[in-house]
């Protein structure tokens, strides 16, 4: 990893600490409507591409909420927006994880310090005691999951319970990348608010925010054309050589069901032992091309139901190849070949 890149990755700030929202004004405009109105959904299912902005907004809502405890007071009846002064009590805690009202469910480090592939049934169980504990200030809770995909199944199946029974004054916002893989007895159990790509000079203003960057610098414009409304993607892009891997990525996938041997050697070497943004440049031009399959197969469905399952399943593996090589540090290239190999199976 280059010093700017390494320099990047340590200055974006999570989510919680993310006062500003670009773009997605009609979602916002949808929570606060629904929250003015005092019968708000106790449970929205947030979906879209990864880093458009989902978790940005399901923190900005849970700040409102803690801090407009009455939906019916002026000052919620009049805002225009989610925003909260970033100084407020309510903001400074939240940014801190220091809220007691409100509860987040992500992967974390297990016992040795290596982060966890999926989260665990034991951590879904926390909302139990956290909806049964006494109400926060003025009564509300929220709990957000980021991301709903990766609960384990035991672990969806514990949120569900909540779900189905939920207490007074409660909020879930379930963040997904891929919402339609989420377990259908929880989507039935939440509205759902489908966010879209950010558009360019959006995604620029967000990574320029975020990041500490110069939103005039021309590599970032690149960055952000080349993005498909993803934040995340610009800045993982931005290093020059992943927008290259990805366009390489680009060139094998589209060979498929053939396979060059000696060309996955080179992209093997490309991803480098330990460069994370190489691996998900690498991942991220993965996850699109399947999206893209799917989505077009998904008109014929009926005629192409097995190469939806084949191109789903093989995903899954993926997924679980890239965390595995992420999380110990394994050798890039072995994934790389596996990789193109299920793949082209996958497609013949």
């Amino acid at each position: 990893m280059s010093p700017r890149q390494a320099e990047r990755e340590t200055a974006i700030p999570h989510p919680r600490e993310t006062s500003l929202l670009f773009g997605h004004r009609e979602a916002e405009t949808a929570l606060l409507a629904a929250y003015r109105s005092g019968r708000i959904p106790h449970a929205w299912l947030i979906g879209g591409p990864q880093g458009i902005g989902k978790a940005t907004l399901a923190y900005r809502m849970a700040r409102f909420v803690l801090s407009n405890g009455q939906p019916l007071a002026p000052s919620v009846q009049q805002a225009q927006t989610l925003a909260i002064d970033p100084d407020n009590a309510v903001a400074r805690h939240v940014a801190a994880s220091s809220h007691g009202g409100l509860l987040k469910l992500e992967r974390t480090a297990n016992d040795r310090g290596v982060m966890r592939t999926v989260i665990t049934v034991d951590e879904t169980r926390e909302t139990i005691g956290f909806f049964g504990s006494t109400a926060a200030a003025e009564g509300w809770r929220v709990c957000i999951v980021d991301t709903v995909d990766e609960l384990n199944p035991n672990a969806a199946n514990a949120l569900l319970k909540i779900l189905e029974e939920p207490p007074q004054q409660s909020l879930f916002l379930l963040v997904s990348h891929a919402p339609a893989r989420v377990l259908a007895t929880i989507q039935s159990r939440c509205r759902k608010l489908r966010l879209r790509p950010l558009g360019t000079d959006d995604v620029i203003g967000a990574a320029a925010s975020t990041a500490d960057l110069d939103p005039n610098d021309p590599a970032l414009r690149e960055a952000a054309e080349a993005s498909e409304g993803s934040v995340a993607r610009a800045l993982t892009l931005l290093g020059g050589d992943a927008l290259k891997l990805q366009q390489r990525t680009a060139a094998l996938l589209a060979r498929l069901p053939q396979v060059d041997p000696r060309e996955l050697h080179t992209l093997g070497d490309s991803l480098g032992t330990s460069d994370r943004v190489a691996l998900a440049a690498f991942i991220d031009g993965i996850d699109r091309w399947i999206a893209e399959r799917l989505h077009s197969d998904e008109a014929n469905a009926n005629q192409n139901l097995p190469r939806l399952a084949r191109l789903a399943e093989v995903w899954e593996k993926i997924v679980r190849a890239a965390r595995d090589t992420e999380t110990y540090n394994l050798e890039r290239k072995p994934l790389v070949f596996s990789v193109f190999g299920w793949l082209a199976d996958a497609t013949r």
